[in-house]
């Protein structure tokens, strides 16, 4: 069953589509959520708000980043780690929205990872043009917990590859409310995502927003 990249109508009988082994594509499993989502993302980032985060080699990151939950991800010329406050404001960082634990907890389960529990949630905030080259999520202290992603807004060309940097990644098109689930076997493939296409979406408007979930702590 296929839609239109902007097209909300939700499809709940979507079969599940395979990554890769432990991966699984969950074709608009949060549109029924998404405008709940976005306004909970936007408060979040009305306390928190998204920033530029360096690399350790020096690099300044395309896409704007920020965090809510017990622990948030950053990164610095000292290295990426996880710290329970931000370090823009020095408080904690702001509350997990019970919808982002909720749906995150949903979607684990859909693809087979019962009982997800994430302490941890990024907000990733593409403008066109803005890019996530290919990378492993693996700060976390648990890789035995799934990662969960949440599309929201403008279209995204998402790249899941393999094991090793050198694998060939397949190009997987990612609309508004679809969620992307990976573990066991897969959980420290490359991904990333190619330069987002310019657009006007109908409730983000020019820009993407992704919500990753993880176990950190």
């Amino acid at each position: 069953m296929s839609r239109s990249l902007f097209d909300e109508t939700p499809l709940p009988d979507a079969p599940p589509e395979r990554l890769a082994p432990g991966a699984l594509l969950l074709r608009g499993f949060a549109l029924g959520e998404a405008q709940a989502l976005v306004q909970a993302a936007e408060q979040v980032m009305a306390r928190a708000p998204p920033r530029h985060l360096v690399t350790p080699g020096g690099r300044t990151m395309s896409v704007g980043m920020t965090n809510c939950g017990v622990l948030g991800w950053v990164s610095s010329r000292t290295g990426y780690r996880y710290d329970r406050n931000d370090p823009l404001s020095g408080r904690p960082w702001p509350r997990m929205p019970d919808c982002f634990a909720e749906l995150a907890l949903r979607a684990a389960a859909q693809a087979g990872f019962a009982g997800f529990r994430p302490d941890a949630c990024l907000i990733n905030r593409y403008a066109p043009g803005t890019r996530l080259s290919l990378h492993q999520d693996r700060d976390e202290g648990d890789l035995s917990a799934p990662i969960v992603s949440v599309s929201l807004g403008l279209p995204a060309v998402f790249l899941f590859g393999g094991a090793q940097r050198h694998d060939r990644p397949a190009r997987w098109h990612l609309a508004h409310g679809d969620v992307a689930v990976w573990g066991g076997a897969s959980r420290l493939a490359f991904h990333g995502i190619a330069p987002l296409a310019d657009g006007d979406h109908p409730s983000l408007g020019r820009q993407r927003i992704n919500l990753t979930f993880r176990r950190a702590g």
